[in-house]
Protein backbone atom coordinates (compact mmCIF):
# COMPACT_ATOMS: atom_id res chain seq x y z
CA UNK A 1 0.00 0.00 0.00
CA UNK A 2 1.28 3.13 -1.05
CA UNK A 3 1.35 6.01 1.91
CA UNK A 4 -1.09 8.30 -0.15
CA UNK A 5 -3.58 5.02 -0.70
CA UNK A 6 -3.03 5.43 -4.16
CA UNK A 7 -2.81 2.53 -6.78
CA UNK A 8 0.54 1.64 -8.09
CA UNK A 9 0.17 3.28 -11.40
CA UNK A 10 -2.10 6.10 -10.31
CA UNK A 11 -0.80 10.11 -10.56
CA UNK A 12 -1.58 12.65 -7.97
CA UNK A 13 -4.00 15.25 -8.69
CA UNK A 14 -2.87 17.69 -11.24
CA UNK A 15 -3.81 20.82 -11.69
CA UNK A 16 -2.42 23.64 -14.36
CA UNK A 17 -3.51 27.34 -14.14
CA UNK A 18 -2.66 29.88 -16.62
CA UNK A 19 -2.12 33.60 -16.65
CA UNK A 20 -0.96 33.64 -13.28
CA UNK A 21 1.50 36.71 -13.80
CA UNK A 22 1.08 39.33 -15.20
CA UNK A 23 3.91 40.74 -16.66
CA UNK A 24 5.10 37.70 -17.78
CA UNK A 25 4.70 36.39 -21.87
CA UNK A 26 3.60 32.86 -20.85
CA UNK A 27 3.29 31.76 -17.09
CA UNK A 28 1.38 28.70 -15.04
CA UNK A 29 0.61 27.68 -11.87
CA UNK A 30 1.02 23.41 -11.75
CA UNK A 31 0.32 21.51 -8.82
CA UNK A 32 0.92 17.63 -8.88
CA UNK A 33 -0.44 16.98 -5.75
CA UNK A 34 1.40 18.97 -2.92
CA UNK A 35 3.90 19.84 -5.24
CA UNK A 36 3.47 23.35 -6.42
CA UNK A 37 5.83 25.30 -9.06
CA UNK A 38 5.56 28.67 -10.73
CA UNK A 39 6.35 28.40 -14.03
CA UNK A 40 6.82 32.39 -16.20
CA UNK A 41 8.28 32.49 -19.93
CA UNK A 42 9.99 35.72 -21.00
CA UNK A 43 11.20 37.12 -24.50
CA UNK A 44 14.18 38.29 -24.77
CA UNK A 45 15.72 39.74 -28.04
CA UNK A 46 18.58 38.69 -28.07
CA UNK A 47 20.56 35.22 -27.94
CA UNK A 48 23.86 34.07 -26.41
CA UNK A 49 26.62 35.16 -28.10
CA UNK A 50 27.77 31.59 -29.42
CA UNK A 51 24.12 31.96 -31.60
CA UNK A 52 25.22 35.22 -32.95
CA UNK A 53 24.04 35.25 -36.43
CA UNK A 54 23.16 31.47 -36.74
CA UNK A 55 19.33 32.47 -37.14
CA UNK A 56 19.02 30.14 -34.25
CA UNK A 57 16.83 31.09 -30.98
CA UNK A 58 17.29 29.47 -27.41
CA UNK A 59 15.65 28.23 -24.80
CA UNK A 60 16.99 28.13 -21.34
CA UNK A 61 15.80 27.95 -17.69
CA UNK A 62 16.41 29.12 -14.24
CA UNK A 63 14.74 26.98 -10.92
CA UNK A 64 14.67 27.98 -7.48
CA UNK A 65 13.09 26.63 -4.35
CA UNK A 66 11.30 29.19 -1.92
CA UNK A 67 13.02 28.63 1.56
CA UNK A 68 9.99 26.83 3.34
CA UNK A 69 8.92 25.07 0.34
CA UNK A 70 10.04 22.22 2.32
CA UNK A 71 8.97 20.72 6.46
CA UNK A 72 12.36 22.50 7.45
CA UNK A 73 13.93 26.60 5.88
CA UNK A 74 16.34 26.21 3.36
CA UNK A 75 18.88 29.05 3.39
CA UNK A 76 18.00 31.37 -0.09
CA UNK A 77 21.09 30.38 -2.74
CA UNK A 78 21.15 34.12 -3.15
CA UNK A 79 22.26 34.92 0.55
CA UNK A 80 25.09 32.13 -0.02
CA UNK A 81 26.54 33.50 -3.34
CA UNK A 82 26.02 30.73 -5.33
CA UNK A 83 23.34 27.78 -6.50
CA UNK A 84 23.89 24.79 -5.13
CA UNK A 85 24.84 21.77 -7.51
CA UNK A 86 21.69 20.48 -7.27
CA UNK A 87 19.91 23.97 -8.53
CA UNK A 88 22.24 24.28 -11.61
CA UNK A 89 21.63 20.38 -12.87
CA UNK A 90 17.66 20.65 -12.43
CA UNK A 91 17.53 24.09 -14.93
CA UNK A 92 19.70 22.40 -16.72
CA UNK A 93 17.59 19.46 -17.43
CA UNK A 94 14.65 21.57 -17.87
CA UNK A 95 16.62 23.55 -20.44
CA UNK A 96 17.19 20.50 -22.34
CA UNK A 97 14.17 18.91 -22.11
CA UNK A 98 12.36 21.92 -23.44
CA UNK A 99 14.96 22.38 -26.32
CA UNK A 100 14.03 19.15 -27.44
CA UNK A 101 10.24 20.09 -28.33
CA UNK A 102 11.44 23.25 -30.06
CA UNK A 103 12.23 23.75 -33.48
CA UNK A 104 15.08 26.80 -33.17
CA UNK A 105 15.12 27.79 -36.37
CA UNK A 106 11.44 28.65 -36.67
CA UNK A 107 11.89 30.39 -33.28
CA UNK A 108 14.50 33.20 -34.89
CA UNK A 109 17.14 34.94 -32.89
CA UNK A 110 15.56 35.62 -29.65
CA UNK A 111 15.59 34.00 -26.61
CA UNK A 112 13.34 32.71 -24.01
CA UNK A 113 13.86 32.18 -20.55
CA UNK A 114 12.03 30.38 -18.20
CA UNK A 115 11.80 30.88 -14.86
CA UNK A 116 10.70 27.66 -12.47
CA UNK A 117 10.28 28.41 -8.86
CA UNK A 118 9.23 26.07 -6.10
CA UNK A 119 6.21 27.02 -3.76
CA UNK A 120 6.08 23.69 -2.11
CA UNK A 121 7.56 20.79 -2.56
CA UNK A 122 6.41 16.92 -2.37
CA UNK A 123 8.76 15.18 -4.36
CA UNK A 124 9.19 15.47 -8.43
CA UNK A 125 9.61 19.21 -8.37
CA UNK A 126 11.81 18.97 -11.27
CA UNK A 127 9.28 16.45 -13.33
CA UNK A 128 6.28 19.26 -12.13
CA UNK A 129 8.63 22.63 -13.36
CA UNK A 130 9.35 21.12 -16.77
CA UNK A 131 5.79 19.65 -17.77
CA UNK A 132 4.68 23.75 -16.21
CA UNK A 133 7.56 25.05 -18.29
CA UNK A 134 6.31 23.79 -21.33
CA UNK A 135 2.65 25.19 -21.13
CA UNK A 136 4.36 28.81 -20.05
CA UNK A 137 6.94 28.50 -23.51
CA UNK A 138 3.65 27.25 -25.72
CA UNK A 139 2.01 30.29 -24.55
CA UNK A 140 4.96 32.64 -25.18
CA UNK A 141 5.05 31.49 -28.31
CA UNK A 142 1.30 31.64 -28.94
CA UNK A 143 1.85 35.23 -28.54
CA UNK A 144 4.93 36.31 -30.53
CA UNK A 145 2.84 34.59 -33.54
CA UNK A 146 0.17 36.13 -32.57
CA UNK A 147 1.89 39.66 -33.07
CA UNK A 148 3.61 38.22 -36.48
CA UNK A 149 7.11 37.96 -34.91
CA UNK A 150 7.25 34.06 -35.51
CA UNK A 151 5.98 33.18 -39.40
CA UNK A 152 5.76 29.42 -38.48
CA UNK A 153 5.07 27.82 -35.12
CA UNK A 154 8.68 26.43 -33.62
CA UNK A 155 6.72 24.50 -31.06
CA UNK A 156 7.54 20.55 -32.18
CA UNK A 157 5.11 18.78 -29.40
CA UNK A 158 4.31 18.19 -26.26
CA UNK A 159 7.44 17.92 -23.22
CA UNK A 160 6.28 16.57 -19.88
CA UNK A 161 7.95 14.41 -16.98
CA UNK A 162 6.88 11.99 -14.45
CA UNK A 163 9.21 10.58 -12.00
CA UNK A 164 8.65 6.51 -11.41
CA UNK A 165 10.54 4.02 -8.54
CA UNK A 166 10.57 1.09 -7.22
CA UNK A 167 9.08 1.52 -3.59
CA UNK A 168 8.50 -1.28 -0.90
CA UNK A 169 9.61 -3.86 -3.61
CA UNK A 170 6.55 -2.66 -6.25
CA UNK A 171 7.28 -0.46 -9.53
CA UNK A 172 4.68 3.13 -8.96
CA UNK A 173 4.16 5.88 -10.84
CA UNK A 174 4.60 9.70 -9.93
CA UNK A 175 6.36 9.96 -6.74
CA UNK A 176 5.55 11.77 -3.50
CA UNK A 177 8.50 12.93 -0.63
CA UNK A 178 7.95 10.37 1.52
CA UNK A 179 8.10 7.35 -1.28
CA UNK A 180 10.85 9.23 -3.13
CA UNK A 181 12.51 9.67 0.03
CA UNK A 182 12.22 5.65 0.45
CA UNK A 183 12.51 4.28 -3.02
CA UNK A 184 15.15 1.70 -3.78
CA UNK A 185 15.26 2.78 -7.37
CA UNK A 186 14.64 6.10 -8.39
CA UNK A 187 13.81 7.67 -11.93
CA UNK A 188 12.49 10.47 -13.53
CA UNK A 189 11.07 10.59 -17.23
CA UNK A 190 10.97 13.35 -20.05
CA UNK A 191 9.17 12.45 -23.13
CA UNK A 192 7.79 14.03 -26.10
CA UNK A 193 3.93 14.22 -26.40
CA UNK A 194 3.98 11.07 -28.67
CA UNK A 195 5.77 8.91 -26.50
CA UNK A 196 9.41 9.44 -27.79
CA UNK A 197 11.96 9.87 -24.94
CA UNK A 198 14.15 13.14 -23.94
CA UNK A 199 15.80 12.22 -21.07
CA UNK A 200 15.99 9.48 -18.43
CA UNK A 201 17.58 9.49 -15.49
CA UNK A 202 17.45 6.53 -13.56
CA UNK A 203 19.08 4.91 -9.81
CA UNK A 204 19.55 2.42 -7.63
CA UNK A 205 19.30 4.07 -4.15
CA UNK A 206 20.26 1.22 -2.00
CA UNK A 207 19.75 -1.38 -4.34
CA UNK A 208 19.81 -2.50 -8.20
CA UNK A 209 17.27 -2.71 -10.95
CA UNK A 210 17.29 -5.77 -13.57
CA UNK A 211 15.90 -4.80 -17.33
CA UNK A 212 12.73 -5.92 -16.73
CA UNK A 213 11.87 -3.69 -13.97
CA UNK A 214 13.35 -0.77 -15.86
CA UNK A 215 10.41 -1.42 -18.49
CA UNK A 216 7.81 -1.65 -16.12
CA UNK A 217 9.13 2.07 -14.90
CA UNK A 218 8.61 2.84 -18.78
CA UNK A 219 5.65 1.76 -19.18
CA UNK A 220 4.22 3.50 -15.80
CA UNK A 221 6.01 7.02 -16.97
CA UNK A 222 4.76 6.55 -20.72
CA UNK A 223 0.97 6.43 -18.84
CA UNK A 224 1.87 9.31 -16.61
CA UNK A 225 3.40 12.04 -19.34
CA UNK A 226 -0.34 10.60 -21.21
CA UNK A 227 -2.31 12.45 -18.80
CA UNK A 228 0.13 15.01 -18.09
CA UNK A 229 -0.02 16.28 -21.72
CA UNK A 230 -3.69 16.01 -21.53
CA UNK A 231 -3.94 18.13 -18.43
CA UNK A 232 -1.52 20.78 -20.50
CA UNK A 233 -4.48 20.41 -23.43
CA UNK A 234 -6.68 21.26 -20.79
CA UNK A 235 -5.09 24.42 -19.57
CA UNK A 236 -4.61 25.61 -22.83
Amino acid sequence: MRPSGRKLDEMRVVSIETGVMRHAEGSCLIKVGNTHVLCTASVEDRTPPFLKNTGLGWVTAEYGMLPRATNTRNRREAATGKQGGRTVEIQRLIGRALRAGVDRSALGERQIVIDCDVIQADGGTRCASITGAWVALRLAVDKLMKAGQIVSDPMIGHVAAVSCGIYAGQPVLDLDYDEDSAAGVDGNFVMLGDGRLIEVQMSGEGTVFARSQMDQLLTLAEKGVGELVAAQKAAL
